[in-house]
């Protein structure tokens, strides 16, 4: 099982930037993608940023609503996957969550992902 822990959130005004960490813990050989994902109060959860790893580098992919503003990065080495968020817009205010599976290039989906994290609150004031 595999146990994942987000932090970094916060309030920040419009313009601003947030780096949330997440941090996964236990059996995580098999965990090959990784996911931020967001949810605004009365709105459907969404993607953010996808990381998949492989021996041939890993593959990363954005939200058209993120892209050139966020970035996802990861440090194998401490299991752990950031979300650099610069620009940061009001409408980008939800709930961030993180997320492993073991789908590799085929994580595209939050449907693709086993492991969730509780989340962590990102508010952006104008």
């Amino acid at each position: 099982q595999v146990q994942v822990a987000e932090s970094g959130g916060g309030s920040v005004q419009d313009g601003g930037s947030l780096k949330l960490s997440c941090v996964a813990s236990g059996y995580t050989a098999n965990r090959n993608c990784f996911g931020w994902f967001r949810q605004a109060p009365g709105k459907e959860r969404e993607g953010v940023a996808i990381a998949t790893i492989s021996t041939s580098g890993g593959t990363t992919n954005y939200a058209d609503s993120v892209k050139g503003r966020f970035t996802i990065s990861q440090d194998q080495a401490k299991n752990t996957v950031y979300l650099q968020m610069n620009s940061l817009k009001p409408n980008d205010t939800a709930m961030y969550y993180c997320a492993a599976g073991h789908y590799g290039p085929w994580c595209r989906e939050a449907t693709d992902f086993d492991d969730w994290g509780q989340g962590t609150q990102v508010a952006v004031s104008s």
